[in-house]
Order: C-alpha cells, then sequence, then structure tokens
C-alpha cells in the first residue's frame, strides 16, 4: 500500500510540475506574438518579415503592427512607434496608414481604428502600450479587462509623436547594449562576412538566407543584427 501511495504523489508531483511548467511558457509568451501563419505580411523583399526601423520580427509583435505607403511602396512596422519615427524622418510623407485589428488579426484603416493606449498589456517599442480594434465594443471590452484609454487614431498618434524623442533615446541606448551582446554571439557563433548592411532587417535577413550563424533564437537573432547593421 505505501508503495501505492508513493507512486501517487510522484505521478501527482510530475503532472503538476509539468502543468506549472506549462503555464510558466504560456506567462512568458508576448502579448502581442503570433504565429508565423496567423501574421498578415504586406511588404515585399527579402527583408519583408523585419520592421524596416528597428528590424524586429513581426509576428513576434504582430498585435501591434502598423503599415503605410512609403515611397510608393509599402513598409509594416512593428509599431506605432516605428512607423511616427519614420513618418519624422521623411517630412510626413508615409500614406494609406492601417494597423492591425488585436481581435480579428487583420489590417484595418487606422483613421477608423479604435484605440486602447496603456493598459497593462506591453507595449511595442515604448512603455505605453497601444492596442487597436476595429470594432468599438472589443475596444472597450480590451479596457474594461485590461484598462488604458479609448482614443482614435489622432490622438494616438499625437501621443506617440509626443513621446518620440524620448522613446528613441531609450532605444537607442538599449540596441547599444544589444550590439556589444551581439558582436560576442558573432565572434563566437558565426561565420565571418565583409558585407556591408543598411539595416538591422536587412542584415538579419542575410544571416537567415545563409545560414550565417546556424540556428539563432528571435533575441540572438535580433543581437546579431543590430550588431551587423551598425558595424
Amino acid at each position: 500500500m505505501s508503495k501505492i501511495i508513493a507512486s501517487i504523489l510522484v505521478l501527482g508531483a510530475i503532472l503538476f510540475g509539468a502543468q506549472g511548467e506549462a503555464q510558466k511558457n504560456k506567462e512568458m509568451q508576448m502579448f502581442q506574438t503570433v504565429p508565423m501563419n496567423k501574421a498578415t505580411i504586406l511588404q515585399d523583399g527579402d527583408t519583408k518579415m523585419y520592421c524596416p526601423t528597428c528590424g524586429m520580427t513581426l509576428p513576434m509583435f504582430y498585435k501591434t503592427n502598423h503599415a503605410a505607403t512609403h515611397n510608393d511602396h509599402t513598409e509594416q512596422y512593428c509599431s506605432l512607434h516605428c512607423l511616427a519615427e519614420t513618418n519624422l524622418k521623411n517630412n510626413n510623407s508615409l500614406k494609406d496608414i492601417k494597423v492591425v485589428d488585436a481581435k480579428s488579426l487583420k489590417f484595418i484603416d487606422a483613421q477608423s481604428a479604435h484605440y486602447v493606449v496603456g493598459s497593462s498589456k506591453k507595449g511595442t517599442m515604448s512603455m505605453t502600450s497601444k492596442y487597436a480594434f476595429a470594432n468599438a465594443d472589443d475596444a472597450k471590452a480590451f479596457h474594461k479587462e485590461f484598462g488604458g484609454e479609448l482614443m482614435n487614431f489622432e490622438q494616438t498618434y499625437e501621443l506617440a509623436s509626443k513621446a518620440l524623442e524620448a522613446e528613441m533615446k531609450m532605444v537607442a541606448k538599449n540596441q547599444a547594449d544589444m550590439a556589444k551582446k551581439g558582436e560576442m554571439i558573432y565572434n563566437k557563433m558565426c561565420k565571418k562576412t565583409d558585407k556591408k548592411f543598411s539595416s538591422t532587417a536587412e542584415a538579419k535577413a542575410y544571416v537567415m538566407s545563409s545560414n550565417l550563424c546556424g540556428e539563432l533564437d528571435g533575441k540572438k537573432l535580433q543581437a546579431v543584427g543590430i550588431y551587423l547593421g551598425k558595424r
């Protein structure tokens, strides 16, 4: 009998541990992330999976993705921050701005979107989160559960623009730290290349297509991409 009880206790501990690990993994997954096959990618080219401004992988931050027409072609950004930064550097020339509906995961016209700003869900490239919805009731339900403020696109963009300078400094510092880590990873894990890159996105696309560093997870790939893009 004692052996049976002991076996039951061990089995329970294993099951409890597995459930705890599964819960931990679930909690660690970012709210913004969707599987690759659930993400709509509107831009083309070798770098299409990456934000052209910061180089982050778009499906990892998909629920905050924005898109716009820039120089007669579509660009897709990980966040409103990166769209606003690009717009600022290009004399506010971006057109046809779209945003992902955080519920349906489809792109919608940003001008008609209902935003929830500053909820308890993490932001992308910003301390203040910004999630958009096609339906006002969906935005209200999200607001009720996770807090924040209900805003339209103009209000949300104005808020993002005012925070842009401080956030760009924060991002630059973080990227400088990431570049140092990327250099160490590159020297340890990667074949060497003299190729020059104009952006993190371009560097990441080359690393992946050339198998330069073998298999890298998201953070290591981002770090190497930042290092090569700035080198």
